[in-house]
Order: structure tokens, then sequence, then C-alpha cells
């Protein structure tokens, strides 16, 4: 099980939020490549980005500093988030150097683009599934859907989907733990590996999912617990190596 640190910027600042409010921002730095570059020296072996400000636009607002990052490790699988809504955005990333792409509210107000997309990009497609109390959130979680996670999941299990992010949206930026036995859930009867994310602490949250990565846990994102230091990356990576088999 992989542990992703994630690298969320705002501005062009890599900042961190609280339940995904916009006005609730603590800033880490201001220097992107920087940042990968330390998470990298850590030993993390996939980098996930967020374009906060792309995912209320609806277009790719903090794209420089995404290519930067892609460019400067280029053997680095590097997955994003946030305004993804056209193929013509997706081809950018895909030619920038970027590996995965992240279809987050698209997914979920027009199914049948992820379908597209997946031929289109085959390999590259990731869905971002955000929920809270189980039903999927959209715009930046400024709206709540009436579509369980599951279900979502489960359509996109036949499409050539990578792998389900999934974001407990009560727990993120809290610090108050993972949601293992909703992510442990979604892997085991959504059909789709998946990328845990929100509420990822310490030690204790990866020892819990990586117990659980037998159900088809690809791997647990964390953000505010590295940048405040209740977890540290390496340690956590090699933890997770030894409990769930080195599984990536």
């Amino acid at each position: 099980m992989l542990v992703i640190p994630a690298i969320d910027l705002k501005d062009g600042q890599c900042v961190r939020l609280k339940q995904g409010r916009m006005d609730d921002a603590t800033t880490y730095g201001d220097d992107p490549v920087a940042m990968a570059a330390r998470w990298v020296d850590a030993g993390a072996r996939r980098l996930h980005l967020v374009d906060l400000n792309g995912a209320f636009a609806g277009r790719p607002v903090n794209g420089e500093a995404v290519t930067a990052i892609a460019r400067a490790y280029p053997d680095l699988p590097i997955q994003i988030g946030g305004g993804i809504r056209n193929a013509e955005t997706i081809e950018h990333y895909l030619n920038a150097g970027v590996s995965y792409v992240i279809i987050g509210t698209q997914a979920v107000k027009q199914p049948a683009f992820v379908s597209e997309m997946c031929r289109a990009f085959p390999g590259r497609i990731i869905v971002g599934l955000d929920a809270r109390d189980g039903f999927v959130a959209t715009d930046g979680w400024a709206e709540v859907s009436t579509v369980r996670a599951t279900d979502l999941a489960r359509r996109f299990a036949d499409d050539g989907v990578s792998a389900i992010v999934y974001t407990d949206i009560a727990r993120d930026g809290m610090m108050q733990g993972v949601n293992v036995e909703a992510t442990a859930a979604l892997a085991r009867d959504g059909g789709l590996p998946v990328i845990a994310s929100g509420g990822i602490t310490n030690l204790d949250d990866i020892q819990a999912l990586s117990h659980a990565a037998d159900n088809g846990i690809l791997g647990a994102i964390t953000g505010r617990a590295i940048y405040e230091g209740s977890l540290d990356v390496a340690e956590a990576q090699r933890l997770s190596d030894r409990l769930s088999g080195g599984q990536a």
C-alpha cells in the first residue's frame, strides 16, 4: 500500500484546507517543486496534486506548478485532480508528464464522460469520489448529491477506471483518523482499487489501512499530518510495506 503525500495548490502556494473550505486554508510553502522534492527525498513513490482553485473554477488554474513538478520528476507517478472537466485538460496534463488524472465533479454529473475518457486515455483515469455520510459531493464539496459512492464506483468498474480516490469529507483536514470501514467497504463492494483520503493522522491509521489492504486499498493520501509532523512519510511507507506485503 502506497503512502501518497498530497500537495494542494491554491494561488500558487502549497496549502491544506479543513473540510474543503477555501476560506480555512493553512499555507505550508510557496514553492511547489521544493515541496515535491521534500516528499520524494522522504521516499514517496507517488504524489497527489490538487488544483484547489481549479476545483472551484472548473478549469486548471495552477497548471504551471503541476507541470513544473512533473518535469522535475519524470519517473515519479503523479496524479492530479481539480478542474478536470474536458479531454483537452486531460491531454494537456498527460503531455506534461502527469501519470493519472482524477475526474471528480464531472464523474458524478456526467458519468458517460468517464467512459469516454477511459477509451481515449486507457489506464490513465482515476475517479475521485468525495462523500459525506456515504453520499457523493461535487463542486469542491459545495454540493452533496443523492448518489451513493458505492453505486457510482460499481458503474465505473467496467469502464477501465484505474482507481477510486475516496475522501471522507467529514474527516478531511481534521486530524480525526481515517474511516477505514467505509474505505474498505468501497474497495470490496465497488470493484475498483481504492486510494484512501481524508483524516489520516498517524501511524495507527496507516496500520489500520494496511491491515485492510487486501480488500483492494491501493494507497493512502496524507496531507495535514505530514505537514504538521504527526506522520513521517518514510516511517509510514516502511510500516505499510511490512504490513501489506509491499502492495503497490
